[in-house]
């Protein structure tokens, strides 16, 4: 599983927007054969900052079979202009340590 990584930075006070927008956006991605899920997460600490977490099983599936697909150009039309600046997206492999939460 490759866990794809962004932290969005929303213009200031266009975040209900930018929401809106992803709930729309989000079945373009889902529709990618190899996509896992989604999370977007608020910052607490910073306003008009989120989390996006992606799962995918390989790395094509996104840089391949996502970013090459028409559903794509409408994903940018719909989001790339809420971003300032534009994010940074990385891609990360399974956890060489993990945790897990304790039982209770």
């Amino acid at each position: 599983m490759i866990l794809e990584t962004a932290l969005l930075a929303v213009k200031p006070g266009e975040a209900p927007a930018f929401e809106r927008a992803m709930a729309e956006a989000q079945p373009l991605i889902a529709a990618t054969p190899g996509f896992l899920g989604l999370e977007l997460r608020p910052c607490f600490t910073a306003p008009d900052r989120y989390l996006l977490l992606v799962r995918w099983e390989r790395l094509e599936d996104h840089t391949e079979g996502f970013r090459g697909s028409d559903r794509y150009a409408r994903w940018k039309a719909l989001l790339h202009h809420f971003y300032d600046p534009l994010p940074v997206v990385e891609h990360y492999g399974e956890p060489v340590v993990s945790t897990p939460a304790p039982s209770v």
